[in-house]
């Protein structure tokens, strides 16, 4: 049986607009972005002398649209681009349609015309910062929306009732070309001690999928007149949050307090494993998560990778895992601790691609929800919106 073909749709209030959208995720393959493509629906009668447009923006975001301090929103806009769908300014038959762009125009009539747009560089993936438990209404996250809506001019003040916004999602998959496996090792000379501590940890592979076990070995000779009281293994997360300073979050996603020692003159060779999963960190304020749309459940948030050249001007919120082996070291003075970290990739496979000609020829219309993460409150559908948040 083939796979349905389905297509996004979200229809304005007063109906003048409509947008139609064949995916909602899009990804970002590092040396390019998927283009953003869809159909805009306009009812001629409804837009009267007004105009339809079509903004693409990727918005950073703390609290809801309604809260602000001195005037101040807790939002910051990181990329926009609007452009004029009705009237056209040019024929339909000039531009270059997808297959479901054609699909569609087919399908819906007269009034309807394409829009496409395209991702620069230097914008992040879409992420969140997980909310307290009693943070009703705040997010920290950076979001992508595709909004239609109508208007005397670009500028002009629009009704919520002639505007959709649809949330969509700029996403990485794990690169096919995988790296070398993460190995590292550490000499350790104490006071009063003729002979050093070593220690080497090693990881199978650069690159795990969620929900994959991660295997570190430890090769540990204690030549030193030290015991190693305890061995802790930790996979931290680290998000570097960007926006008008560049702050660092690390969490600890993951850890493995095993509790071995190596007394001095000893050797240990021994693998742990360890399972970051999002279900072990609920509560946890501030861990950074994939977006997520509808109501399906998200993960922790995928590493991030950036093209050569274009780190410097990303804003947004940037994800990368290292795992962690700390020893704690016993001494007359007192404990120290020697540690060692691997960075490594945690994200998702890249999914089985449907050919198009595949699918069903029959499309098959779904109602374009937005959802938010845990703690998250929707969009009123009422009132004005200002002209900066087109």
């Amino acid at each position: 049986m083939s796979p349905k073909n389905i297509v996004f749709k979200k229809i304005s209030k007063d109906k003048s607009v409509g947008v139609y959208m064949g995916k909602r995720d899009f990804v970002d393959h590092v040396g390019s972005v998927d283009p953003v493509d869809g159909v805009l629906l306009v009812d001629p009668e409804q837009l009267k002398a007004k105009k339809a447009y079509v903004t693409l923006s990727c918005t950073f975001r703390y609290g809801g649209d309604d809260m602000d301090v001195l005037g101040i929103a807790f939002r910051r806009e990181i990329y926009v681009s609007t452009r004029q769908i009705y009237p056209p300014l040019q024929d339909k038959e000039q531009g270059i349609l997808t297959k479901v762009q054609d699909k569609l125009l087919r399908k819906l009539g007269v009034n309807a015309y394409p829009f496409f747009f395209e991702f620069p560089d230097n914008l992040p993936c879409s992420v969140g910062l997980q909310p307290a438990p009693k943070d009703v209404g705040k997010h920290c996250a950076v979001e992508f929306e595709v909004k239609a809506f109508s208007a005397e001019s670009q500028d002009a003040k629009v009704r919520k009732r002639s505007s959709v916004r649809l949330m969509i999602r700029k996403v990485q998959y794990a690169p096919e070309t995988l790296g070398p496996a993460p190995c590292v090792e550490t000499t350790r000379d104490f006071l009063m001690s003729d002979k050093p501590l070593h220690m080497e940890a090693s990881l199978q592979k650069q690159t795990y999928y969620h929900g994959e076990p991660i295997n570190v070995r430890v090769k540990i000779n204690n030549d030193s007149n030290k015991n190693v009281r305890n061995i802790i293994i930790s996979v931290e997360q680290i998000a570097n949050v960007v926006l008008y300073s560049s702050d660092s979050y690390m969490k600890a996603v993951a850890i493995e307090d095993s509790g071995d020692s190596v007394d001095s003159g000893a050797k240990l060779d021994k693998v742990y494993t360890l399972l970051p999963l999002l279900a072990n960190n609920r509560e946890r304020r501030g861990i950074a998560l994939d977006g997520k749309l509808k109501h399906e459940d998200t993960n922790l948030a995928s590493s991030s990778i950036i093209k050569e050249g274009v780190l410097k001007e990303v804003l947004g919120i940037m994800v990368s895992y290292r795992l962690v082996v700390k020893l704690i070291v016993g001494g007359i003075m007192g404990s120290s601790e020697v540690g060692v970290e691997l960075p490594f990739q945690l994200m998702h496979p890249k999914p089985d691609t449907v050919k198009e000609s595949e699918l069903e020829d029959e499309m098959v219309f779904e109602e374009f929800k937005r959802t938010y993460l845990k703690g998250m409150a929707e969009d009123e559908d009422e009132g004005n919106i200002s002209p900066g948040e087109h």
